[in-house]
């Protein structure tokens, strides 16, 4: 086969629906990263809620990760367009919540309430709709693939993914700085809104290239939970492999306070793009350099580095140092992510490993349920004192995780 007839098969292993959910999920993202790049600092210093903003934060960002789940059940009954069409519903209405909190005339719905009662309700109606995104990008992208296209599907699925995640902070900063912070999240929901329409009007509801598995039913997801939670080892190696998300979500939880308030840098948003940014051009060569390594070995020394990172912001206490953390901390990242989904399905039973993998997201969500009151800990108890504490206490966070991960290796696994 030459080399046209080869592009002419990836041409056609990639369904109209394929495209379009890829364009759909690109600003999906941009909306998502940039709200997300502002919330604690938004939910902090104009709502008001100093003392639980990180711990709100990692509320939203834990539900995201983990109700997928039970949210691609919905996919299942009801459709990729239909449950899409619902996301965008859900999040230009939860967005738009969340920012009535920070202008004067939604002062008197969210003082009625009350303000964090307001905030938990708005931030998990918010969640609850952000949650049917990934089943329906990462489903569609699976059924509008064929067995050679869909290892390059996926490819731009995440490549658009990491994009949305490096420019979404950028656009958030020119709202914020032109508009005032709480329109970044009126911007999410308006970008919502259109994709809302974008979805009714352009997404014809994908017919699979080829057949796909068995439709999921809650009673099957709670029986998979069931035998999945039953399984001590891999359970355990979630649980441990949780603190990897725990230092990560501290760049959009602690880590903005510590640039605009000890570095006084006001634009703390262009730090938090470095890590996406990193992403995008190291995957590719740090995947070869340790191609050659088992997957633990991999996981693990990422692990390190990952942790080691934060020492560099400690030690230089600069706005370049926290570039530099930052993206050597994405250079850990880009260690672990490609053979960490390696190792889940090596724990897995052979006949079970679809099931398990759909596990795999459970360490990002309880990262973020755990990083947000460490968050508010860290910057109640250092940030106007010992700033540099902070971080050598995420690092060591992050060494004692590592030595976890080599304990778990040497006593359940090796054995």
């Amino acid at each position: 086969m030459n080399l046209t007839s080869k592009l002419q098969s990836v041409r056609e292993g990639f369904m109209p629906s394929f495209w379009v959910a890829n364009i759909l999920e690109l600003f999906e993202r941009l909306a998502f990263y940039g709200s997300k790049a502002i919330l604690a600092v938004y939910l902090a210093e104009k709502v008001g809620l100093m003392d639980e903003a990180g711990t709100l934060t990692g509320l939203f960002s834990g539900l995201i990760y983990s109700l997928p789940i039970l949210a691609g059940v919905l996919v299942d009954r009801y459709g990729f367009r239909k449950t899409l069409i619902a996301c965008f519903g859900i999040f230009a209405i939860g967005y738009f919540l969340i920012g009535l909190a920070g202008v004067a005339w939604g002062e008197e719905i969210t003082s009625t309430i009350g303000k964090k009662t307001y905030m938990i309700l708005v931030l998990v109606l918010t969640a609850v709709g952000g949650s049917l995104i990934k089943p329906c990008i990462v489903g569609t992208v699976a059924v509008t693939t064929n067995d050679q296209s869909r290892p390059l599907g996926f490819s731009i699925y995440y490549t658009l993914v990491n994009i949305g995640g490096a420019i979404g902070p950028i656009i958030a900063l020119q709202v914020r700085k032109n508009l005032g912070i709480e329109f970044v999240l009126f911007m999410s929901a308006l970008t919502s809104a259109l994709l809302f329409l974008g979805t009714i009007f352009f997404f014809p509801e994908p017919k699979p290239n080829e057949s796909v598995s068995e439709k999921k039913t809650f009673a099957k997801v709670f029986s998979d939970m069931v035998m999945v939670f039953g399984n001590f080892r891999f359970i355990l190696f979630l649980l441990i492999f949780s603190g990897f998300w725990t230092m990560f979500w501290q760049i959009f939880y602690s880590f903005p306070f510590y640039v605009k308030d000890v570095l006084h840098f006001s634009d703390f948003e262009l730090l938090e793009t470095v890590d996406a940014i990193a992403i995008i051009f190291l995957t590719v060569p740090v995947a070869a350099l340790v191609k050659r390594w088992s997957s633990f070995t991999a996981m693990t020394s990422g692990f390190l580095i990952a942790s080691l990172s934060w020492i560099i912001i400690a030690l230089t206490g600069s706005v370049m140092g926290a570039i530099a953390g930052v993206a050597v901390y994405a250079v850990g990242e880009a260690m672990q992510a490609p053979r960490f989904y390696d190792y889940v399905s090596s724990l897995a039973p052979k006949d079970q490993v679809g099931t398990y993998m759909g596990f795999a997201f459970l360490p990002v969500a309880l990262g973020s349920f755990t990083a947000g009151p460490l968050a508010d800990w860290l910057r109640a108890s250092y940030m106007s004192t010992e700033p540099h504490m902070m971080w050598y206490i995420l690092a060591g966070i992050g060494l004692s995780f590592t030595f976890l991960m080599i304990v778990y290796n040497a006593l359940l696994v090796k054995k």
